[in-house]
């Protein structure tokens, strides 16, 4: 396949200005300081959360290819009419192979991201436990499209991961969000459903990419400040009810 065919926006052009729009705002508030805690509590500063969101928005045109899954002869039906009768005939039609390939704005961004915050971190078993739990629910709701490949809801992953992340940790809430919104998505929509995007009819099927962008990108905005909604003395409030309770 042609470069032309391999890079493309996810998204439609509406929904892709909807999130630009969202991005824009965003950035306004971080320059005010309105959002002081959304992204510096995931150990990554304002300027830095700026140039992520950009170059996911960048880079969600560009996909990598990874693998090509060979066409097929598919049986298809056919109606003829004869007379007044309708008759259904067989019909061997040839479908044509799948590239599968990585999105880079919607899979390698957040997924290196999310490495680098889970090891800063180190939140080996609640990171597994967040990534594992957004994964099932992303997979349970993922639906294979004809002709896009796997599809999602696209507030799924940012309000389940932020969900778990703070059942897990009030105190690494947003980490574990991003973490949990990013990678289970990919894990849970796309990775998990590799083996049904076969026979769809999608020319390419892209990691992170249609059908997941949008919902892996409002994950790096909506989950993070769901997150963030916990200040400091919020919990140290929560964290010190939580002490006597146990005293008592």
């Amino acid at each position: 396949m042609h470069a032309n065919g391999l890079h493309y926006l996810p998204l439609s052009p509406g929904l892709f200005s909807i999130l630009a729009g969202i991005f824009i705002l965003l950035v306004v508030l971080l320059r005010v300081g309105a959002l002081p805690y959304a992204y510096t509590r995931i150990g990554i500063s304002a300027q830095g959360a700026i140039l992520i969101l950009l170059a996911s928005l960048v880079g969600s045109y560009f996909n990598i290819p990874l693998a090509e899954l060979p066409g097929q002869h598919i049986l298809s039906g056919r109606e003829i009419d004869f007379f007044g009768l309708h008759y259904m005939v067989p019909v061997v039609v040839d479908w044509p192979g799948t590239i599968v390939a990585v999105n880079v704005g919607g899979a390698l961004i957040p997924g290196l991201i999310s490495l680098y915050v889970l090891v800063r971190h180190r939140l080996w078993m609640r990171g597994a436990l967040a990534i594992a739990g957004v994964s099932a629910i992303c997979h349970f709701l993922a639906k294979p499209v004809p002709g896009l490949g796997i599809a999602l809801p696209i507030f799924v992953p940012a309000i389940a991961s932020a969900l778990m992340a703070m059942v897990l940790s009030l105190r690494r809430t947003a980490a574990l969000a991003y973490i949990g919104g990013s990678l289970g998505a990919l894990v849970g929509a796309d990775l998990l459903n590799l083996g049904r995007v076969q026979g769809l009819g999608a020319p390419v099927v892209s990691i992170g990419g249609a059908g997941t962008f949008d919902g892996v990108f409002l994950t790096g905005i909506l989950a993070v400040l769901l997150a963030g909604l916990w200040s400091p003395h919020s919990q140290n409030r929560a964290e010190f009810y939580s002490e006597q309770s146990r005293n008592a």
